[in-house]
């Protein structure tokens, strides 16, 4: 059979037999993978033929982290999905150790479907309340990306002063939080209140590169955003290492500052 026929069959009984229940589901097709907790939303995609690459612009947007942390020590995330972005800092960020928190087993389960490495001294996947996991002491990460979502969207629990509280405790002193907003989330003004409240003026909202996303830099520290030419000087040597673009991102980085800032137009968006 026709490859791309082959494609477009699975899809359409991926439509049609898809439960609505909230559970992770894969769909296959002749290019890629894909994670849906419902046939409305990707939670991840992953190319057959490169594993490793971030093929989603909101995954190459939250490593603009980079930016503003070239070489982590410590990148703890919430949220394993399909692993992307763990797969790319293991694999790009020799130095780096990296934990992922992932709520679902029967998402962690799917980690072999995925080709996400087993455990080693440099990943951890650990099954565990994000939102929990971060009010703990026994590690300081330099880099905590939040991308977790359920069937319905980001759990409340991860919006709230509280979390960010924690996970501003558990930084180390010059840590970054990142985390991906959902355009469609009426949410996010709030959100950006409590971010407020926590990290005050020190953070920023980009635009997703390619996706109907938004991404939370906050960092911690009274240190200001560099300059867009330092971040596009940083960006030029570390494209020769990371093919994601950060030239882009340092621009929509520096935009974002004054989009956090931006009351009128986060209350229009949320409608």
């Amino acid at each position: 059979m026709d490859p791309s026929r082959a494609s477009f069959e699975a899809y359409l009984k991926f439509l049609a037999e898809t439960p609505d229940d909230g559970k992770p589901v894969v769909l296959e097709t002749d290019h890629a993978l894909s994670l849906h907790f419902d046939v409305h939303a990707t939670q991840s995609l992953m190319s057959r033929r490169d594993p490793d690459k971030l093929v989603l612009g909101y995954t190459r947007t939250m490593m603009g982290f980079l930016l503003l942390r070239p070489a982590p020590a410590r990148i703890s995330m919430i949220g394993l999905g399909g692993g992307s972005l763990a797969k790319y800092c293991y694999r790009h960020l020799p130095n780096a150790k990296v934990v992922a928190i992932e709520i679902d087993p029967a998402v962690i389960a799917l980690r072999d479907t995925f080709h996400i490495p087993p455990d080693d001294d440099r990943l951890q996947v650990i099954c565990a309340d994000g939102a929990e996991y971060v009010k703990g002491q026994d590690a300081r990460p330099d880099v905590i990306l939040v991308d977790g979502f359920l069937a319905h969207g980001m759990p409340a629990q991860l919006g709230t002063a509280a979390f960010y509280g924690a996970c501003h405790a558990r930084l180390a002193d010059d840590g970054v939080l990142v985390a991906n907003f959902l355009e469609s989330d009426q949410d996010i003004p709030f959100y950006l209140e409590e971010v407020r409240s926590v990290f005050g003026e020190s953070f920023a909202v980009s635009q997703s590169e390619d996706s109907c996303n938004y991404t939370l830099f906050a960092w911690k520290g009274t240190w200001t955003l560099p300059s867009l030419d330092t971040l596009l000087a940083r960006a030029r040597i570390l494209e020769t290492a990371h093919a994601l673009n950060l030239r882009s991102a340092a621009r929509r980085l520096k935009q974002g500052k004054r989009l956090a800032s931006d009351w009128r137009f986060w209350r229009k968006l949320a409608g």
